[in-house]
């Protein structure tokens, strides 16, 4: 696992990986601002019409609920945009490091696409979830980057995966590298929580997979046949 991430470090500097980063970055800049914004609003709409020392209060705290959600959420909302180039990422990383493979042939563009949409939401939608474990003190917060880090790492090798073999053959391959797949999450996880590290977390953590996908099962290209 430590191989894939430094490989896909060293490539950061490849055309193919700048646009996805770039417009995943606007993109969930975006979501954010709208995010804080959203709970800034809420918190004065909710203390409408008592003391404006209240009021300021309440939309001050409200913002910074709203700068702690964009944080734990920024993650998914990144990977969603990502996602959709997934095929560029994963192809670069694959004419540099793997030149011999055959064309790829796995799922559809479109149960790709999906897949790459339904596994953000899922995230999101966990993300969500494993908030209330900030109440816990370190403990809460261990265990959901803990759990984040499986939702992430599965998600990321099963759509990298999807290039080049069916939905049942990605399962497996989920199978058969959970332990380097949820340690790739893990560290990834982490990266996100660390502002301005986690713009990168989606287009590394795409290529890394990449390079898991291939060098912890070889045999990939002969499973399209």
């Amino acid at each position: 696992m430590p191989q894939a991430l430094f490989l896909a470090f060293r490539q950061f500097g490849d055309p193919a990986f700048r646009r996805p980063l770039i417009l995943g970055v606007l993109g969930a800049a975006l979501a954010v601002a709208g995010l804080i914004g959203l709970a800034a609003w809420l918190a004065g709409w909710a203390a409408a019409g008592g003391p404006e020392w209240l009021s300021w209060i309440t939309q001050a705290g409200g913002a910074a609920a709203g700068v702690f959600l964009s944080w734990w959420l920024f993650l998914p909302a990144a990977l969603g945009i990502a996602a959709q180039f997934t095929d560029s990422i994963a192809g670069a990383v694959e004419r540099r490091h793997y030149p011999g493979l055959a064309p790829p042939a796995g799922a559809s563009a479109l149960a790709q696409a999906g897949y790459g949409v339904w596994f953000s939401v899922k995230l999101l939608g966990l993300q969500i979830l494993l908030l209330p474990l900030f109440f816990i003190p370190f403990i809460g917060a261990l265990l959901a980057l803990l759990i984040a880090a499986h939702g992430l790492g599965a998600g990321l090798l099963r759509e990298v995966a999807l290039r080049r073999l069916n939905m049942a053959h990605s399962r497996l391959a989920w199978q058969r590298l959970r332990w380097q797949g949820w340690w790739l999450g893990l560290v990834l996880a982490v990266m996100a929580m660390v502002p301005l590290l986690n713009l990168l977390v989606p287009v590394l953590g795409i290529a890394a997979a990449v390079h898991l996908l291939m060098r912890g099962m070889p045999g990939v290209p002969r499973m399209q046949e």
